[in-house]
């Protein structure tokens, strides 16, 4: 594939967004940004023919905008069901289940979990994309992952060593 295809330019542009994305500390940011890249990614993937990656994406843009809202263990769960709905519509190829289910668990995340424990969950999903657009030959996803991956444990560096230190549970005296 052409390094300037219209397919690849758009994932550049994905790219772009979830760069932005990962470097909030805040949640609400992370997750506006998130819903953006997810919804050019899912074009993106739509242009490589790579359905359930776009599928999945799109999923994720819809999560990622009600979960700027809602905190809520019943919208995860049908988020993860919608998700794995369309892994058995689309997938045809074991490799086409990593988009998926790096979708359902960013869907548990965002959806229940803040803070570091939410990126450590998100850094785990994007390994998982990170393999898919390996395999799918998108460039600027790849770029994109492997980025949001940096960039993500950078950002939990960073909120690890601004959080108030926590005195040792066991005190010597």
């Amino acid at each position: 594939m052409k390094i300037l295809s219209p397919a690849q330019l758009v994932g550049y542009v994905a790219f772009f967004l979830g760069v932005v994305a990962f470097l909030q500390k805040a949640d609400q940011r992370l997750k506006a940004y998130s819903a953006s890249q997810s919804l050019v990614y899912s074009l993106h993937f739509a242009l490589l023919g790579n359905f359930p990656a776009c599928a999945a994406s799109f999923l994720s843009s819809m999560r990622s905008a009600l979960a700027l809202r809602y905190r809520s263990l019943v919208l995860a769960t049908i988020m993860v069901g919608l998700n794995l709905a369309a892994g058995v519509a689309f997938v045809r190829t074991p490799s086409g289940w990593l988009p998926v289910i790096g979708s359902c668990i960013a869907a548990a995340a965002m959806f229940t979990m803040s803070g570091v424990p939410l990126r450590l969950v998100l850094l785990a999903s994007t390994l998982l994309w990170l393999t898919n657009n390996i395999i799918s030959g998108s460039i600027g996803g790849t770029l994109l992952e492997i980025s949001i991956a940096a960039i993500n444990s950078t950002t939990i560096l960073r909120m690890l060593r601004s959080a108030p230190s926590m005195p040792h549970p066991i005190a010597v005296e």
